[in-house]
């Protein structure tokens, strides 16, 4: 059985989280601890302990993210004796989650991803004054269709489709006025469009200061090949080469998360096993509805790690 692991992105967070996987395994506790001393602040007790504003700002759910999914990972890992190498065929990341994926994948230690998690969150929070940029959720609509309603809202502004999440489920961003239009584009053809509750315009044009910051980090970070290949979110496609990695990474800031299209890509490759790692069941579910005939599993808690490994 052919299986993958994918990684969470932002949204997924919630206060808590890793809270009971930390006390039930000395291993995850390990995580948090290494990622508290990477920031240089106590960023667990946020996880933990909320408010959930304040694990919500992007400079602070990026890490925090990552840090519960690397949490499940040494946890298989370290008591379970999970292989990424020998168990699984690919690594996919949900936007930030491609960091967590590269880490998994042995390609970026943690304290790095966590550093470069924390700077990436920065840069996208303030690449755009807030209360300027937007994102909507478009609903019941394919991407060809969403990408046309966002040309048409964009005028002299802003708007492409941000991402392709799942059929029924595209994503838009850009400035406020044209994510808005697009709503009400949206609705004139019958359609439900949702504005989304973020901070930042994220995927789109008005991103290019953070990805010329991230740039710059990345090109003096330790980059390694990852031990199995790494589905690009820009792409769609596998990767291994860190040259590349490297790029796509710093792309992806800007570009739309071609997730539709990644999952269709890890069927057509046999994969018949799809396993989220980390927190919350978002990924999950729009797996689902791309590719409903491939069995998906979610690990964030104790019980998710017992049953998986007795199973593998």
């Amino acid at each position: 059985m052919k299986k993958a692991l994918l990684f969470p992105g932002q949204g997924s967070q919630s206060a808590g989280m890793g809270k009971e996987l930390a006390a039930a395994f000395p291993a995850a506790r390990e995580v948090f601890e290494e990622v508290d001393t990477a920031l240089g602040e106590n960023l667990s007790a946020i996880i933990w302990g909320g408010p959930q504003e304040t694990l919500t700002l992007t400079e602070n759910a990026q890490p925090a993210i990552m840090a519960t999914s690397m949490a499940v990972m040494r946890v298989l890992e370290k008591k379970f004796g999970f292989k990424v190498k020998e168990q699984a065929s690919f690594v996919a990341g949900h936007s930030l989650g491609e960091y967590s994926a590269l880490c998994a994948a042995g390609a970026l230690t943690l304290s790095d991803t966590a550093r470069l998690l924390r700077l990436r969150g920065r840069a996208m929070q303030q690449a755009v004054p807030a209360g300027l940029g937007a994102m909507a959720a478009l609903l019941g609509v394919d991407y060809a269709v969403a990408n046309e309603i966002a040309k048409e809202a964009a005028g002299n502004d802003v708007c492409t489709v941000a991402n392709d999440n799942a059929p029924g489920q595209v994503v838009v961003s850009g400035s406020k006025d044209a994510v808005l239009r697009a709503i009400d584009i949206a609705k004139t053809k019958g359609k439900r469009a949702i504005l989304l509750d973020v901070s930042a315009p994220f995927h789109c044009p008005l991103m290019k200061p953070a990805a010329a910051i991230m740039a710059e980090a990345l090109a003096t970070a330790n980059i390694g090949a990852p031990c199995v290949p790494l589905l690009a979110n820009v792409t769609a496609k596998a990767e291994s080469d860190p040259a590349a990695i490297r790029r796509l990474l710093v792309e992806q800031i800007t570009n739309m998360v071609h997730w539709r299209e990644s999952i269709e890509y890890l069927a057509s490759q046999g994969v018949t096993r799809i396993v989220e790692i980390g927190a919350g069941k978002v990924l999950s579910g729009l797996n689902k509805r791309i590719a409903p005939t491939m069995e998906t599993v979610n690990i964030g808690t104790p019980a998710d790690v017992e049953t998986f490994a007795k199973v593998e």
